[in-house]
């Protein structure tokens, strides 16, 4: 989304975002204020006093209600939060943010809208704007609100108020940005008169996240393996990857004295970094595992050049594909792949020479992998590092982010022109109590504002 936003001034648009407010990120998540120093400063970011409540970890801001049953109270919350917009969560945000880009655009009209999602309730920001003031916007599903991309299953059907809901913002929308091809076919299948919007935009990695060179590996000092991303894979999943590096360093000598760093954020809210999963790892600190909590975005490229080896840890199969996996691919690095075989991630390294190969989650096979990846990091020769390097280079976000806005600027501007209505494929006519609008190639009955798009929901 940062990098979406930073395209958009590159192609000459003023840009403001609409997001939440910082320590509400915090509360959810977490934040990484390096990634902030990269947001272009011509980006105008409005931040909105929106925050989750159930997320409130200071009891003495509890009501009575919430104090005696916690439980009943969090089934309340869900029950209210859902009447505005059928989202758990978020579905409260609607009128604020409705509000929100409406007044944006009566300090200076906008030009085109851009939903990023998650959460879902971003589009009925579009839908209001659209409607109200005719402002045409795009959808930036990535996983898609109507399939469950982990168990691979549609999330609800066409009848219920959640596919209401998309059936009628896709419908107008100019185009929708999906992250992988087979969510891209799920949405061509399910409404097919938008097939020819639908547009995969992969996630990309970015070129300063990567180290310069790959370290020479030293099995006398350990090697070291690594593991950078979220925690947030099931703790079975979690165990089954270390049993397997117990196994491999147990069998290999080239592991015998190996390390396996763990680097990300464990958990969300008041759950973060103490649930099971810190246990396990707590637990594996005599097999040569350590956890050494998040990066900053600034840091990555230096955790990488310390490692001789990665463990890409992934949730879902075929319709999850993982941003980590480009960045993975350009470090040059071996690659250990502990997800489904079926999974996204297998056809963007198909074809990376470092890459152990799909196993599953099977621990005989991921101990297999553990030990190839050793061999590769002793043996490769530095020919075939940079081969592994170039094979990421596709897929450079700024690449991919130039190529999908200017896309979307082409259809923004070439709708403008013929003034066609998406939803009746006709030039519209006028609003009740609305003049004509001058016809193409008339001149304008006042100047137009400068082109500038809102990026609905999410911080840059």
């Amino acid at each position: 989304m940062r990098e979406t936003a930073n395209q958009f001034v590159e192609a000459g648009w003023d840009v403001t975002v609409v997001t939440i407010a910082r320590e509400s990120w915090e509360r959810d998540s977490g934040v990484d204020p390096t990634l902030l120093e990269q947001v272009d400063p011509r980006i105008e970011v409005v931040e909105l006093p929106l925050a989750r409540e159930d997320l409130e970890t200071d009891i003495r801001r509890y009501d009575e209600a919430r104090a005696l049953n916690p439980n009943g109270w969090v089934a309340a919350l869900r029950r209210r939060q859902t009447k505005p917009f059928p989202e758990p969560n978020f579905g409260e945000w609607r009128g604020d943010l409705e509000q929100a880009v409406l007044g944006v655009h009566r300090q200076r009209p906008v030009d085109l809208l851009l939903a990023s999602c998650v959460p879902y309730v971003n589009l009925a920001a579009a839908w209001k704007l659209w409607e109200e003031e005719r402002v045409p916007y795009a959808v930036d599903f990535r996983d898609g609100w109507s399939i469950d991309v982990i168990e691979g299953i549609e999330a609800f059907g066409r009848a219920s108020e959640e596919g209401r809901w998309e059936q009628r913002v896709l419908e107008r929308a100019l185009a929708l940005w999906v992250v992988n091809d087979p969510i891209a076919e799920h949405y061509r299948t399910r409404y097919p008169d938008i097939a020819d919007r639908v547009h995969v935009v992969r996630n990309g990695y970015d070129s300063e996240s990567t180290p310069d060179r790959v370290r020479t590996a030293d099995p006398g000092s350990g090697l070291v393996f690594g593991y950078l991303g979220t925690v947030n894979f099931p703790a079975q999943h979690l165990e089954a990857v270390l049993n397997a590096w117990k196994a491999a360093r147990e069998r290999e000598p080239l592991l015998a004295n190996a390390r396996f760093e763990v680097r990300g954020h464990i958990g969300s809210g008041a759950d973060r970094g103490t649930n099971r999963h810190a246990e396990i790892l707590r637990q594996a600190e005599a097999d040569g595992v350590r956890f050494g909590g998040p990066a900053a975005k600034a840091e990555v490229a230096t955790v990488y050049a310390g490692w001789d080896a990665l463990v890409l840890i992934l949730i879902g199969g075929r319709y999850v594909t993982s941003g980590k996996v480009y960045e993975y691919m350009a470090t040059g690095l071996p690659i250990v792949s502990a997800h489904a075989v079926d999974h996204d991630a297998s056809n963007v390294l198909r074809g990376h020479p470092l890459w152990t190969g799909p196993v599953g989650i099977d621990e005989d096979a991921l101990t297999g992998s553990f030990v190839k990846a050793a061999h590769m990091a002793v043996e490769t020769v530095a020919g075939t590092h940079a081969e592994a390097m170039a094979h990421a280079d596709q897929f450079t976000r700024e690449a991919l982010m130039t190529v999908a806005v200017r896309s979307l600027v082409e259809r923004f501007e070439a709708d403008r022109e013929t003034g066609a209505d998406l939803e009746t494929g006709e030039a519209p006519g006028p609003e009740p109590g609305e003049a004509a609008a001058p016809a193409p190639g008339a001149a304008d009955p006042k100047p137009r504002a400068e082109k500038s798009t809102v990026a609905g929901g999410s911080a840059p």
